[in-house]
């Protein structure tokens, strides 16, 4: 009898976890994400707020959405995903991972038709079988929004201890209105994000870029 896997620790799914943007089709149960998304539930939540509001996308569910975007067309951005005037040394870590996953798959600098048939695969989850949609209220201000982020984290890091890959989309808030339409939500609720959530593809070269960080003296200050 072979030896059972050692658990993941928290330590090992947060070096797993990173932005998977290619899928196998491999389906993952609604009882799985049922699970996940309760005890990502046990996140940190200013005043017990727990702003989040989550609609699942799977199956049947992502056959129909996928068919109802192919006609429906980008909107405003429901929010500004980075700053119009991003400065250093942010936007040379926003341009290096870019420039990082189209050298990956081959598509040069100049190759605006590739690159942009690249970025189009956000709207089809890059081929996974199942996503999310993060809302929030829109009376809720950062402190909230920060909330929604260590909701997503957690649930990432959990979908990592399910043997599960994630990729978080703002690519999405191009897309409040048609997103908003096919789950229903409410008027008063506007669009964080999307998630994609499977199996990563890891035969594919977009797969193999992880994202570099930022040594710890440049970003921690010890007073």
């Amino acid at each position: 009898m072979s030896a059972p896997e050692s658990p993941v620790t928290v330590t090992d799914a947060v070096n797993r976890r990173k932005s998977v943007r290619a899928f196998l089709p491999d389906p993952v149960s609604n009882e799985v994400l049922e699970e996940l998304l309760t005890t990502a539930s046990r996140s940190p939540s200013g005043g017990n707020v727990q702003p989040w509001r989550i609609y699942v996308v799977n199956g049947e569910s992502m056959d129909r959405f996928r068919e109802f975007l192919t006609d429906r067309q980008p909107g405003a951005l429901a929010y500004d995903i980075y700053p119009k005037s991003l400065t250093e040394p942010y936007r040379s870590s926003r341009f290096k991972i870019g420039e990082d996953m189209y050298a990956a798959i081959g598509v040069e600098r100049e190759d605006k038709a590739g690159r942009f048939a690249q970025f189009a695969k956000n709207l089809d989850f890059f081929g996974a079988p199942a996503a999310l949609f993060c809302f929030i209220d829109r009376q809720m201000g950062p402190p909230q929004w920060s909330d929604l982020g260590m909701f997503l984290q957690t649930f990432m890091l959990l979908a990592q201890e399910a043997g599960l890959d994630t990729c978080a989309q703002e690519a999405w808030a191009v897309h409040e209105a048609a997103v908003g339409e096919f789950v229903g939500a409410p008027d008063e609720l506007g669009i964080f994000c999307g998630m994609a959530i499977g199996h990563a593809d890891t035969e594919h070269p977009i797969n193999t870029v992880t994202s570099e960080r930022e040594p710890l003296d440049v970003f921690a200050t010890f007073v």
